[in-house]
């Protein structure tokens, strides 16, 4: 449908048809007769009882194919001007073949596997009938006790911009021109903005930061969908400044639409604009509903109030009806864009029986594997313990050692009957004699689990006495040779509403792992979570550590692989560690102060330090240990000036010095040493991800140039300064191995 065809539709719909394509609703307001809905629904959401629900445009977290198909058909015989509901799903890392949760993704530095793991969701919804994704979330993050950890990036600006395209890319396509191509879905990008850093840490709190990080950032991940082509972008739950992203003007239609150039829908998030209300933002529900449209908001999800109010707020008023237009319009492109007005039952076939379905088929599954292997992160291998030999007879020992709930809370479609856990993983490679295995702890304390609230019922029923299961363990431990020890937080611990004040392992597999801890047998520790946890009082009571994260379905056979050396271990962390909660939040990029802690001061009292704790973190970002040692020489550059036009070409020489095959990610930081506002200890700048066999040596090469060294100044202008710049080289933010300064010429001399 061209452009005039989709104004004439636009042109041809009634006030109250207009304002139903900004609604979305949920399934079950198409079921049963009118009377049903009327009393069921209807009158629970506070719809208004003379709404049409055949002029709704679109459809909440229907994944099922054959309801998906049934709706569709009688919407469109009920609908007068046959426009095609879309359906949208919180299908966020995976659809039935689950990945490993995005943060997980974001330490494997492997951008084209990410946008290969999307690509594999989307062509699974687009065959269950499923046209849009509220995928991929790129809320910057500096605070592990929030929950929704799980689902970012990291704390990384670089890394939330590359994994935003490689999600949208995955996700859309090439977005070449505006359709989105067949087994191909609409992403949305979210939440705008500054979602991620929370007061506290604590889920749906305020959001108090300077325009500066804003810009400087937070606001770059979405900048990078956007410029992949992103269809929708999801307003954010939180205030920015004391005032609600959802009815924030100045950020959705100033900063969102003007300055970085999104024309898509913007969807709210979860009845977010009734919400205005109870931030205390608006006034009632046609107050929230004026400043919702003035903000742009395009689509209500799930409340009553553009369905109640936006006639009356549109009425005689010229300049309301015309910011109802623009968003009625958004929406029809959105479904003409996917095809929906020459297909409306797109990626679904006439039959319902699907059989050339592509959902967890093998093919997704290797794809799944091997995203896996990269996302684990190998924190400590002491006297190289790792990896084993199958020979090797070990225990293993926890909560997790047989659990099939690792996929994380936000996977709505994946299914623990699929899922490979730790113990199937190891019996893939090891003879079932040289493998004992219990529980040996409760995964949470028996009085926790009413802190679920509706999730309670979902978390395993812990009938065995603590005593017993601790005995158990201790019996298999000392008739093994290694211990193995699964542990971690429940999924339910992280995730939307999972914020924790102190994210540690629960206490009684801490008191398994002290325990066992006193056996004098070597412990490899497994970390379940979904975030990062302190372990500052675990470290010592382990030989090796592995971060596991939610490794999704095929998690089980990934972490056998690690463990008995089928795979090197490559993640490299996209989020530090605290050593204690009162380090949060604490990042790499962080400014110097003007008394900085320096090493030579000693225990300066009058310096940016703790008293009673080191300012360095637990692991630092960029950190991730191998079964085998890179040795970083002959570095070279092509100049030491440089002017704006220029570049600084660097090379060096990368050598596996050890006797694994690897894979090393190279990581460049740089440092502006003076400019008009203070800038950060080191900014994360570039990266390479090479393999190198045992013994083999590589040329890395590396190019900076101008818009590597540009940032927002003090007239929040972006842009660069001429001045000294120190280059960093190493294999995390702290393990610097080589560097250099350069000079950026000013104008003056570019004569």
């Amino acid at each position: 449908m061209d452009n005039n065809t989709l104004l004439e539709k636009l042109n041809s719909l009634s006030i109250e048809e207009k304002i139903g394509q900004l609604i979305q609703l949920t399934g079950d307001f198409f079921e049963g007769d009118m009377d049903t809905v009327v009393t069921g629904p209807l009158k629970k959401l506070g719809l208004n009882i003379d709404y049409n629900v055949y002029n709704t445009g679109s459809i909440l977290n229907i994944t099922n194919p054959e309801k998906i198909i049934r709706l569709q058909t009688d919407y469109l015989e009920k609908s007068i001007h046959k426009i095609p509901l879309l359906f949208m799903a919180d299908i966020i890392y995976g659809y039935r073949t689950i990945f490993p949760i995005p943060i997980a993704q974001a330490c494997s530095w492997n951008y084209d596997d990410i946008e290969h793991a999307a690509s594999i969701a989307a062509q699974e919804c687009y065959d269950e009938g499923i046209h849009v994704t509220f995928s991929p979330m790129v809320d910057i993050v500096r605070d592990p006790r929030w929950g929704r950890v799980m689902e970012s990036p990291g704390e990384d600006t670089l890394l939330a911009r590359k994994y935003a395209q490689s999600v949208v890319l995955g996700i859309q396509g090439s977005n070449l021109d505006s359709t989105v191509p067949a087994n191909k879905i609409a992403a949305c990008v979210k939440h705008f903005a500054a979602y991620g850093a929370p007061v506290a840490g604590r889920e749906y709190n305020a959001v108090d930061m300077s325009e500066h990080t804003l810009r400087e950032y937070y606001l770059p991940g979405y900048q990078a969908a956007i410029e992949a082509g992103v269809k929708l972008v999801m307003t954010a739950f939180n205030t920015l400044n004391g005032i609600p992203a959802t009815g924030n003007e100045w950020l959705n239609r100033d900063v969102l639409r003007q300055e970085m150039n999104f024309d898509g829908v913007l969807i709210s998030d979860y009845a977010a604009i009734e919400e205005l209300i109870m931030h205390g933002y608006a006034e009632d529900e046609a107050s929230a509903a004026r400043l919702a449209l003035l903000a742009s908001v395009d689509v209500d999800m799930k409340t009553a109030v553009y369905a109640n109010q936006l006639k009356n707020v549109i009425s005689g008023n010229d300049h309301m009806l015309e910011l109802l237009n623009e968003a009625v319009y958004r929406v029809l492109k959105l479904k003409n864009d996917l095809g929906l007005f020459e297909d409306p039952f797109r990626g679904l076939q006439e039959t319902v029986q699907l059989p050339t379905s592509s959902v967890l088929s093998d093919e997704h599954k290797k794809a799944a594997l091997s995203l896996a292997e990269e996302s684990v992160v190998l924190l400590k291998n002491e006297h190289e313990l790792l990896p084993l030999s199958k020979h090797t007879k070990v225990a293993l020992i926890g909560p997790y050692a047989e659990e099939n709930s690792t996929l994380g809370m936000w996977a709505i479609k994946g299914e623990e009957a699929d899922t490979v856990n730790l113990k199937t993983g190891l019996l893939k490679l090891v003879d079932p004699d040289n493998l004992s295995v219990c529980r040996g702890a409760h995964l949470l304390p028996l009085d926790a689990r009413e802190a679920f609230d509706k999730y309670a019922d979902k978390l395993a029923v812990e009938t065995s006495a603590e005593e017993v299961l601790l005995h158990e363990a201790i019996r298999n431990a000392n008739e093994a040779e290694v211990i193995v020890l699964a542990l971690g937080e429940s999924i339910y611990q992280s995730g939307e509403g999972g914020s924790r004040t102190n994210p540690t392992l629960p206490e009684p597999q801490l008191k398994l792992l002290y325990e066992l801890s006193l056996l004098d047998k070597k412990i490899i520790l497994i970390v379940y979570s979904g975030r990062p946890l302190i372990l500052t009082e675990v470290v010592g009571k382990a030989d090796a550590i592995i971060q596991a994260w939610y490794p999704g379905t095929m998690g089980g056979e990934a972490l056998a692989n690690i463990l008995y050396g089928e795979v090197n271990p490559s993640g490299k962390l996209a989020m530090t560690f605290p050593r204690s909660v009162g380090q949060i939040p604490v990042y790499y990029n962080e400014l110097n102060t003007g008394r900085p802690n320096l090493k030579e001061n000693g225990f300066y009292r009058f310096a940016s330090r703790y008293i009673d704790e080191v300012n360095e973190p637990l692991y630092p970002f960029g950190y991730g240990k191998s079964y085998t040692s890179y040795e970083y020489s002959l570095l070279s550059i092509s100049q030491k000036e440089m002017k704006k036009n220029e570049l600084v070409d660097i090379h060096i020489s990368v050598s596996n010095t050890g006797i694994y095959d690897g894979k090393e990610t190279i990581q460049l930081y740089i440092r502006d040493k003076f400019a008009s506002v203070a800038r950060p200890v080191k900014v994360l700048k570039d990266f390479k991800k090479v393999f190198l066999q045992s013994g083999q040596t590589k040329i890395v090469e590396f190019s900076i140039h101008e818009e590597m060294l540009k940032f927002y100044g003090r007239e929040m202008k972006y842009k660069s300064e001429p001045g000294e710049f120190d280059v960093y080289i190493g294999s995390s933010s702290q393990e610097i191995l080589l560097s250099f300064s350069f000079i950026l010429l000013p104008e003056d001399n570019h004569e």
